[in-house]
């Protein structure tokens, strides 16, 4: 016979009754195959659990021991039915999400989070920082579930939600005339400005975009610098090195003698997505997911 869970259910319900008929209604089973799948499973061991007599059940030492085995060997198939059932809810397991540099100055990221961590404590969220190019590759090959990135033309096997356009502005010295004035400035005032990008490695669609906001407006932006991270800019527009255009989320960060000023185009907004694979069905990324849109 081989030992299946049932007999142990059995077992530890005899065992813990000491009493075969007490035992059979709380198992809904009739006595008498209640004590043949007893007898089977003491065959099946060759030891002796239970000593019975006409007024009482015991356990024998044998029987003792195995007990315990049986009471830990059902607990953990509980367990692990009880586990399974979370994660197909999605309260359990691993969530790896990736950011861009400027997406925790936002105001719906950190709620998210937030809410996420509030509302699924068993899962490990893991946060990355990782630009938009760095993000693709990963979401595609699966290194990442969800990512938060900028930029159009996103591959057709991810879905993408819009979360937010965010404003660019113009990053100037504070001391240069345009950021003096009382209004919002047009890209044809940065015509005669030298400009500094971020590269395209960078992956951040703000290089692009540049280029289509300075062609529409009828110049061809003067680079003369370019870099990768958007700190690195600013220090650089401080430093006299030209204007940047930036998301207006990174106001938040305060360098000295920087101004950042709106500018007043229809195109000057740098759009977030949340995105993940299409053939993603795990309910984290679908929980995730959600609580950003909300945020």
């Amino acid at each position: 016979m081989n030992i299946e869970l049932r007999h142990l259910r059995y077992f530890i319900a005899v065992a813990e009754e000491l009493h075969f008929s007490r035992a059979a209604e709380r198992l809904g089973i009739s006595q008498p195959p209640l004590s043949q799948q007893i007898r089977d499973l003491e065959n099946t061991l060759g030891v002796r659990l239970l000593r019975r007599t006409n007024r009482r059940v015991e356990l024998t030492a044998a029987g003792q021991v195995y007990l315990e085995a049986a009471k830990d060997i059902v607990a953990r198939v509980d367990d692990a039915g009880d586990m399974s059932r979370r994660a197909e809810r999605g309260e359990i397991g691993e969530l790896r999400v990736a950011f861009t540099r400027s997406t925790p100055l936002s105001e719906g990221f950190p709620r998210a989070i937030r809410a996420f961590r509030e509302a699924y404590p068993a899962v490990r969220l893991v946060l990355l920082e990782r630009n938009t190019l760095q993000q693709l590759e990963y979401l595609l090959d699966g290194r990442q579930q969800v990512g938060l990135v900028r930029g159009t033309g996103l591959p057709p096997t991810l879905v993408t939600h819009k979360l937010v356009d965010d404003p660019l502005v113009a990053v100037l010295r504070a001391d240069h005339p345009l950021a003096r004035r009382k209004r919002s400035l047009r890209m044809e005032d940065l015509a005669e400005e030298n400009f500094i990008v971020f590269t395209r490695a960078a992956g951040t669609g703000i290089h692009d975009q540049l280029l289509t906001m300075c062609r529409n407006a009828g110049f061809v932006p003067r680079i003369a610098q370019e870099a990768g991270e958007s700190s690195t800019m600013i220090g650089l527009v401080a430093a006299g090195m030209g204007v940047a255009i930036l998301p207006r989320s990174l106001r938040q960060v305060q360098v000295e003698g920087v101004a950042y000023v709106t500018i007043a185009s229809a195109d000057a907004a740098s759009a977030l997505y949340v995105a993940h694979r299409r053939d993603d069905t795990s309910p984290l990324v679908k929980a995730f997911t959600k609580l950003m849109l909300k945020a």
